[in-house]
């Protein structure tokens, strides 16, 4: 009985955790005029403030929108995509940062990870769609962090075991997304401001730490990270097995 009343809570921590992601994938990628809208009206802020409260987070503080969509969309170009010499001032993609490579080669690192999407059966656009279909761009890996979130409800809905799923999202949080959200902020803040809305840059600055509680919270589940070494990721014929 214990545990059949703990899966509603459970429930709804993981449906948090995936609006989190998904909301920070939506807000990072190229700005739309419904993106302006949403931070605008105040949507962005109460779906945030929402899920950040089930998490037992603090809350986001009152931020002004962008005056305009033209607003929005200068900062994000003179932020994330121009820059000196033709190179972003901070670029959304992790294998721009060599201290993420590790001294890996940029095509190993990023097999490395496309191999956890092919796991759950996902690949590479086959349209040209500019910079979001390096699977290294942040938003491909937001998107993937709120697609393990969405697998975990599921499980959790027909109460099967949801391990494999936490594992996986601890173990890509560890390896990909926290170091790149932690290279992004210090990136952000050696660079000059380039008037970036509000709420990413907010976002900016308490994303990496929002990750680690979040892998934290797996950890307590699941256990932790295998340590670099210790379960390499193979880049060909991934067992099934691996997160199960």
């Amino acid at each position: 009985m214990n545990h059949i009343s703990e899966v509603p809570v459970e429930l709804e921590c993981v449906h948090a955790r995936g609006v989190l992601f998904r909301l920070a994938a939506a807000l990072f990628d190229y700005p739309l005029a419904e993106t302006q809208q949403a931070i605008e009206s105040g949507r962005v802020a109460h779906l945030m403030e929402q899920a950040l409260a089930t998490l037992g987070e603090p809350t986001c503080p009152l931020l002004a929108a962008s005056a305009s969509q033209t607003d929005l969309e200068v900062g994000y170009m003179a932020t994330f995509i121009h820059g000196r010499r033709g190179k972003p001032r901070v670029p959304l993609v992790a294998s721009a940062y060599p201290i993420l490579l590790k001294g890996e080669a940029q095509a190993s690192y990023l097999l490395n990870v496309q191999t956890f999407y092919k796991h759950f059966g996902l690949k590479a656009a086959t349209e040209d769609e500019g910079m979001l279909d390096e699977p290294d761009h942040l938003v491909a890996m937001l998107e993937f962090c709120a697609l393990l979130c969405h697998l975990e409800t599921q499980a959790l809905n027909n109460r099967r075991d949801p391990s494999h799923c936490r594992r996986a999202l601890r173990d890509f949080l560890t390896r990909y997304l926290i170091p790149l959200l932690n290279a992004l902020r210090s990136r952000y803040h050696s660079e000059p401001e380039q008037g970036l809305d509000a709420t990413l840059a907010h976002l900016i600055e308490v994303l990496p730490e929002l990750a680690e509680h979040q892998r934290d919270a797996l950890e307590e589940q699941v256990g932790p990270c295998p340590q670099p070494g210790s379960q390499r990721i193979p880049m060909t014929n991934l067992p099934q097995g691996l997160w199960d």
